[in-house]
């Protein structure tokens, strides 16, 4: 699924994840994140995979959602919506103040589908990452 994501994505080439790193991960204690598959028949059709982030300004954590993926012959069955609603069950179970997620700018199915639910785009903030030697850099000043 990590690997159809990243081909719908356009970044055929970037996981560098692998079964056995995800295995290792989700055995700690606490796991760096948790991950939701959903099946039809036996059969693999959508993840969620998500963690908590937290929220200075309200006070509690909140449910981040990494990435939400149905594969292409599966979509249009509803199945998205049932990953979100389910992660949306759990936030509320959890007392979570919200829930985030971030949708690459041409993805427009994907933002269309997310307004229809309610969600908000938070326009006046914008994304920044370091990694790799960037962020070995800063690390050692």
């Amino acid at each position: 699924m990590i690997v159809a994501l990243a081909v719908y994505e356009k970044e055929p080439d970037a996981v560098e994840a692998t079964p056995d790193s995800l295995a290792t991960q989700l055995g700690e204690q606490p796991g760096p994140f948790e991950c939701l598959l959903l099946e039809n028949d036996g059969v693999a059709k959508g993840i969620a995979l998500f963690f908590h982030n937290y929220s200075t300004w309200r006070g509690k954590r909140g449910l981040y959602l990494e990435d939400l993926f149905v594969l292409p012959d599966a979509r249009g069955k509803g199945y998205g919506l049932a990953l979100l609603r389910r992660l949306a069950q759990l936030a509320v179970e959890r007392d979570c103040a919200r829930m985030e997620w971030a949708v690459l700018d041409w993805n427009e199915p994907a933002m269309k589908f997310y307004e229809k639910l309610g969600a908000k785009a938070i326009g006046e903030w914008v994304i920044h990452r370091i990694t790799d030697d960037e962020l070995r850099a800063l690390a050692i000043g």
